[in-house]
């Protein structure tokens, strides 16, 4: 069965979400950007224990959604491993490790004050 030409927001939201817990990434964050930003509809922020499992992670989402739902995404970073971005253009995919995460702290600035703080707990 051919993959639809193209998926929504919500579907690639939903099909990163799972590829993401498939993979074991770690303290995953989903961030609405409806209406706050023209850079997309949905960010989603996660980690990843090692430079390999960050990278994996990475590989095996944009081989995901483009099997599954036919959306190719634009990747960088993906050769040092300590922070990756995937865009497929509704959605901004960051797969960090936790040190690099912790030092660019991107859920403060996308996030209401008492979310970011829950989340970081």
């Amino acid at each position: 069965m051919a993959p639809a030409p193209s998926a929504n927001s919500e579907t690639q939201l939903a099909r990163i979400l799972s590829s993401l817990t498939e993979d074991k990434a770690e303290d995953v964050v989903e961030i609405d950007l409806c209406g706050k930003s023209a850079i997309g509809d949905y960010m989603v922020i996660c980690s990843g224990r090692s430079t390999r499992q960050v990278a994996a992670i990475a590989e095996k989402l944009v081989d995901r959604l483009k099997h599954d739902l036919g959306v190719l995404a634009k990747v960088e970073g993906k050769d040092t491993g300590d922070w990756v971005l995937i865009d497929t253009g509704d959605v901004i995919v960051h797969v960090f490790r936790p040190e690099v995460r912790e030092f660019y702290q991107l859920e403060k600035m996308w996030l209401p004050a008492g979310q970011a703080a829950a989340s970081q707990a």
